[in-house]
């Protein structure tokens, strides 16, 4: 089995894996690629998990090798050309739940940062500004109102933390799940916009869900309403978002993902001018906290994205129903 983009913290899972199946793992630490891509030769099965999209010409070539299915490491699968995938067979699984908690509690722990200042208050305190005027005054957490665009399995996990402390939690999801009725109470998105001081988004990416969150709704949002996206960057209209951050519009924003993140997410740099540019407005600015497509990362998580992937690729190369086969 290949293994792309693998990483150090993956290493005693997969060697665990081998320990227990004699499976032979072979890891590449670069993603999957249409220079890379030839390293499948002789191999059974691929795993990866990207950040860019996945080349073109990598499918004939999976095929070419008789590579038909790709088990990615991760939630979203927008990295992959279904049409191009369909066309030379080319079966593609997921892991959609390694972990929602972590993804939920790294939100939460963003929102409440927030929500309190601390990331404004820090940067005044590195500039040596130890005072506190009014526009550093916050609110407690039950006396707010929590929208969550997307009650998936993370979405789930979010409005049951939110609703733990005591926010008002609302909901807005085509599905409805009656069991969530607990926790959140479900309305539409209008609503919900108007409604939420601190709006959390967890849908897939697609052509429907493409910038979701534009002008007219950043319009919607409450003066001083707090935004936050762990789902991925392509829901969100970047440039509009930072135009309602940096005329005040906005009370904050938590950002686990950007539309530019393959361009800079999980690689070094020693120029700050080599970002880019929407990266380097967002820096610039006391209540933003963006991180590096992180908020999954814990023990749990990593552990269940190998094993889960490694599963999946077993039960394709034995002829077992496979458990996250992906179908949009």
């Amino acid at each position: 089995m290949l293994f792309f983009d693998a990483s150090v913290d993956e290493i005693p899972y997969i060697q665990q894996w081998e320990q227990a199946t004699g499976d032979e793992i072979i890891q590449i630490p670069d993603f999957l690629s249409k220079e890379n891509v030839h390293l499948v030769a002789g191999c059974d099965a691929v795993s990866t998990k990207q950040i860019p999209v996945i080349d073109d010409e990598v499918y004939p070539q999976l095929a070419e090798f008789g590579i038909h299915h790709l088990a990615l490491r991760s939630v979203g699968y927008n990295v992959v050309n279904f049409e191009l995938a369909n066309q030379y067979d080319l079966t593609i699984t997921n892991v959609p739940a390694y972990s929602p908690r972590a993804i939920a509690e790294n939100g939460l722990t963003v929102g409440l940062n927030l929500l309190r200042k601390l990331s404004t208050i820090q940067a005044r305190m590195r500039r040596l500004d130890f005072t506190l005027p009014t526009s550093l005054l916050s609110d407690e957490i039950f006396t707010k109102t929590v929208g969550v665009i997307g009650v998936g399995r993370i979405g789930t996990a979010t409005a049951q933390l939110y609703h733990a402390l005591g926010a008002n939690v609302l909901g807005y999801d085509p599905v409805y799940n009656a069991a969530n009725e607990a926790f959140l109470t479900y309305t539409d998105l209008p609503t919900l916009l108007t409604q939420a001081d601190i709006i959390t988004i967890h849908t897939p990416l697609d052509e429907s869900t493409y910038h979701l969150i534009g002008e007219p709704e950043f319009q919607q949002m409450k003066p001083g309403a707090i935004f936050i996206n762990q789902a991925r960057g392509g829901l969100v209209d970047t440039a509009t978002l930072i135009q309602h951050l940096e005329n005040g519009h906005l009370g904050g924003a938590g950002l686990d993902v950007l539309s530019s993140e393959s361009e800079f997410f999980w690689k070094q740099f020693t120029t700050p001018t080599d970002l880019p540019a929407d990266y380097q407005r967002l820096a610039a600015l006391d209540n933003v906290i963006v991180t590096p497509h992180s908020a999954y990362y814990t023990n749990l998580a990593v552990q269940n994205m190998v094993r889960q992937s490694l599963t999946e690729c077993q039960h394709f190369l034995t002829g077992e129903k496979l458990l996250y086969k992906v179908e949009p």
